[in-house]
């Protein structure tokens, strides 16, 4: 067998024996690397909302990267509360492919966030690879991601889309918002935003997901593992030929306010009262000194201070640097009281499931 670090098929040569094989209107399995993987089982996750015209294909495409996969797996479909027929399409698909193929309905839009953290409460893998259903991801590339995430013992192999197939008013904030985030959170990536993704169960049941942070995932996952064992590789992308994005350039702004919240959860979760107490310190500082001086002035030099605008900023320093502590000390009651209660779910499933352990997976070919 070859190691994980030997020459490899190129995405794009894979990618083409997929797409080429769904396109035929026939099932040609595509054979993954030569890479030998530890055992362990595979979870898809799949959120879509309103994609009824690419729920087939995209299964389709699953099944020819998947047909010859080593290991079990199973295909998690989140319909994220679709006003289509997304959810009889994903119900036809599982009659035809099998029980390894798990709808999975949401009562409402949760939007996509919650969609992924829905199929990763479900999902029962070793591992979890999460993607788009839009087959602008190339279900081919899942078998090179997982085979690096477990031959390169790593927690988490993030997509990179080198070439991507979209147009500038995606691309450009794209790139900008990739470099923020990465210089904001220290997790340097060339691609926070594409949804394929590889990551050890273990690790990323670890962390919730809630707002719209399923693109600082990689981000996420460095609260609780070490930055080194997480990398990137390099996807295929094509572009949309079925229904709409689901994305604008609204997106720039949320991303924005997103990674304002992630700063701070990454820093100061387990301890808000630093960040809130450290402002307040600078503000009664500040408002010590400057009432230290005018008290200087009034008794030391006897001149009056009583309409100098200096005194009331002296004392809005020091009341609200008063406030900033005491909202600190709160922070940290409220800190504490989440990390000993739990966390209440993000979404609610119409329909809860109970898999069969045994049937629900797709066993590999002997």
């Amino acid at each position: 067998m070859n190691d994980l670090r030997s020459p490899i098929p190129s995405a794009s040569t894979i990618s083409s024996r997929s797409i080429s094989a769904v396109s035929d209107g026939g099932l040609v399995p595509v054979t993954p690397p030569a890479v030998a993987l530890p055992a362990h089982r595979l979870s898809v996750i799949v959120p879509m909302y309103n994609e009824a015209e690419n729920v087939a294909p995209f299964v389709e495409a699953v099944e020819a990267a998947l047909a010859n996969y080593p290991s079990p797996w199973e295909l998690i479909l989140v319909d994220d509360g679709s006003i289509d027929a997304t959810i009889p399409e994903m119900r036809r698909a599982r009659e035809k492919w099998g029980p390894h193929v798990r709808p999975l309905e949401l009562m409402r839009n949760f939007k996509q966030t919650a969609a992924m953290q829905a199929g990763v409460d479900a999902a029962r893998g070793d591992v979890i690879v999460t993607l788009d259903g839009d087959l602008q991801n190339d279900p081919a590339d899942i078998p090179r991601l997982v085979g690096r995430l477990l031959n390169e013992d790593l927690d988490c192999v993030a997509g990179w889309r080198q070439d991507r197939k979209d147009n500038l008013l995606r691309t450009i904030p794209s790139r900008i918002a990739n470099r923020l985030i990465g210089n904001v959170v220290g997790v340097k990536l060339n691609d926070y935003g594409c949804s394929l993704k590889a990551f050890r169960a273990s690790v990323l049941k670890s962390i919730r997901l809630y707002g719209e942070m399923h693109r600082f995932i990689p981000a996420w996952l460095a609260t609780v593992t070490s930055p080194r064992r997480i990398a990137e590789e390099p996807v295929t992308h094509h572009p949309r030929v079925h229904g709409v994005s689901k994305y604008g350039i609204s997106r720039t702004f949320r991303v924005v306010l997103d990674l304002i919240s992630v700063f701070f959860f990454m820093r100061y979760r387990a301890r808000p009262g630093h960040f809130f107490g450290g402002v307040g310190l600078v503000f009664v500082a500040l408002g010590s000194l400057v009432l230290t001086w005018l008290a200087f002035v009034k008794f030391g030099l006897g001149e009056p201070i009583g309409g100098r605008p200096l005194l009331l900023f002296g004392f809005f320093c020091v009341i609200a640097g008063a406030q900033f502590v005491s909202t600190g000390v709160l922070a940290e009651t409220l800190a504490r009281i989440y990390f000993e209660s739990g966390a209440a779910d993000q979404y609610q499933v119409r329909h809860p499931e109970s898999p069969d352990e045994r049937e629900e997976w797709r066993a590999p070919d002997r």
